[in-house]
């Protein structure tokens, strides 16, 4: 049975007619998060560097939504504006997956929300720990 999750306390909701993540046979499938400041509203518009830490800290509180950590997470995909971003980006995104990294795609795109310059989507599996 298909479950709808709307992330932990504080979390960005979702924009528009989608589900931030959607738990389904014990995956949890978490919709693109953007370098949204969950208190503020406001975008971080700062160095790749923040942009990265921010979406990453609105994963896990999607994560916490649905009672799991970032070491649950068995796949992401990664949106770059730009793949210039791609050293800087990774170096950020090495220290939040260390030292079991999911399985993960990195795809330039021309355009993202609000014109961000990175957006990352997440499956996790709960394995009922």
């Amino acid at each position: 049975m298909k479950e709808i999750i709307t992330g932990g306390p504080g979390t960005p909701k979702a924009a528009g007619p989608y589900s931030t993540a959607v738990r389904q046979n014990g995956f949890v499938f978490l919709s693109g998060q953007i370098p949204l400041d969950p208190k503020t509203g406001e975008l971080v518009t700062g160095s790749i560097e923040d942009q990265t830490t921010r979406v990453i800290e609105n994963l896990k509180l999607v994560l916490a939504g649905a009672g799991l950590e970032l070491s649950d997470v068995v796949k992401t995909t990664v949106f770059l504006k730009n793949m210039d971003d791609f050293s800087r980006m990774n170096q950020t995104y090495g220290k939040f997956f260390n030292p079991n990294p999911p399985a993960r795609s990195t795809i330039e795109v021309a355009r993202l929300p609000r014109d961000v310059h990175i957006e990352i989507e997440a499956i996790a599996f709960d394995s009922g720990k």
